[in-house]
């Protein structure tokens, strides 16, 4: 039952969060931001949060930067939005994942494209 409770939880503050950021934070140094999962402890009391940032590393750094500075507002509008007793506290990273999925796909075209001629 606890494990239910703990997914949909992840899911309500991923959603949240990503309209949060896009809707609200007014931030510069925050590029195309997405939300791609949240991994929430049993006890709710921390949260990783996995983004993808379209763009340069130094973007991305920059980006994750930014969030950390917003942490605090973050926080805040997700209390006002989801009920849980504690808001858990959040803890950004970078998802590879999508830049991994692209790398795999330009290798596979670029065989393909070998293989044809």
């Amino acid at each position: 039952m606890a494990k239910v409770r703990v997914g949909r939880a992840g899911e309500q503050i991923k959603k949240e969060l990503s309209l949060i950021i896009q809707t609200e934070l007014k931030d510069p140094r925050i590029g195309f931001i997405t939300v791609t999962g949240v991994e929430v402890t049993n006890d709710l009391s921390q949260a990783k949060v996995y983004i993808s940032v379209l763009g340069s590393d130094e973007q991305k750094t920059e980006s994750l930067k930014a969030l950390d500075k917003a942490k605090g507002f973050l926080r805040t509008e997700l209390g006002r939005k989801i009920q849980l007793r504690h808001v858990p506290d959040l803890i950004f990273k970078f998802d590879s994942s999508i830049e991994y999925g692209s790398r795999i796909e330009k290798l596979l075209e670029k065989i393909s494209d070998e293989d044809e001629s």
